[in-house]
């Protein structure tokens, strides 16, 4: 006994708008990914620069309050102010270098710090995109082998999505899906 299995669809023309949604759908979120990449890469710069301008911030706060204690204790224990003149006036200068210097490492630190969130809303948007369209392109799987209208529509509305915030992130629009990105993150 033999048994023919076709492997033909029958709808020929849902079977082409599958291919054609996931061609597209392919095609933007590898540019989404790579650009996505290199966000996440500037993200990672902003990290290290802010970390490293607070490393400096408390290296400079440290040695402002070693250079007080010193300036006092010379100050204090010194038999002859004549003598601790120079090592005093040296500590004088240091100290007004670490108060001026502090506030400004503080501000670069700060601004990194906003460099990075302000990229992190891309990179989620990316994220959601990414998500979206990886969705949308199992479902228009799904829609092909279940030759189902109404599933490529399902799909069509994940890539929709999917497409709008690649765009966002493309364009630097602010939207932010802040439920998603609360919900997942």
């Amino acid at each position: 006994m033999e048994i023919e299995v076709s492997a033909e669809a029958k709808d020929k023309r849902l079977n082409r708008q599958v291919a054609v949604t996931v061609v597209v759908l392919s095609v933007c979120a590898g540019l989404c990914n790579i650009k996505d990449g290199n966000i996440v890469q500037a993200m990672q710069q902003a990290q290290a620069s802010s970390v490293d301008r607070w490393n400096e911030y408390q290296a400079s706060r440290t040695k402002l309050h070693l250079a007080e204690n010193s300036r006092l204790q010379i100050a204090t224990l010194t038999a002859s102010p004549a003598l601790a003149a120079p090592a005093l006036a040296k500590l004088d200068g240091d100290i007004a270098k670490y108060r001026t210097e502090g506030p400004a490492l503080s501000a670069q630190a700060k601004q990194q710090s906003a460099l990075y969130d302000a990229l992190n809303v891309h990179d989620d948007q990316f994220d959601a995109s990414d998500a979206a369209t990886a969705t949308a392109i199992s479902i228009a799987a799904v829609a092909a082998l279940a030759e189902s209208g109404w599933l490529l529509w399902a799909s069509w509305f994940f890539g929709a999505f999917g497409l709008f915030m690649g765009l966002c992130g493309f364009m630097g629009w602010a939207f932010h899906p802040d439920l998603l990105s609360t919900l997942l993150g």
